[in-house]
C-alpha cells in the first residue's frame, strides 16, 4: 500500500482513535456501565474503523485511476461515495 504522507497521517489517526474507543469500551465492560453507553462506544469504534478502511480504499482507487492515465479524482469525493454506500 502507497499512501502519500497526508493520507498515511490521516488514515493512522483514525486507527488510532478507534484504538482508543476500543479500549473505553473494554474498560465500560469490566467497569460493568450501562448498556447503552457501552453500544455508544462501539458504534463510534465501528464508524473509526470504517473510515480509515474507506479512506484507504479510496486512495489505492485513486492511485489506479491515475496510473491508467485518467484524470486526478478528488480522494475525499471517492471516500464521500463509499461511505454513502455504508
Amino acid at each position: 500500500m502507497d499512501l502519500d504522507p497526508d493520507q498515511l497521517t490521516q488514515v493512522v489517526n483514525r486507527l488510532r482513535r478507534a484504538e482508543g474507543q476500543l479500549a473505553a469500551v473494554r474498560r465500560a465492560v469490566q467497569e460493568g456501565r450501562d448498556c447503552e453507553q457501552v453500544i455508544i462506544q462501539l458504534a463510534a469504534v465501528s464508524r473509526a474503523l470504517d473510515k480509515a478502511g474507506f479512506a484507504i480504499i479510496a486512495t489505492s482507487m485513486k492511485q489506479c485511476v491515475s496510473a491508467d492515465g485518467e484524470p486526478d479524482l478528488d480522494v475525499a469525493k471517492l471516500e464521500k461515495l463509499f461511505l454513502s454506500l455504508a
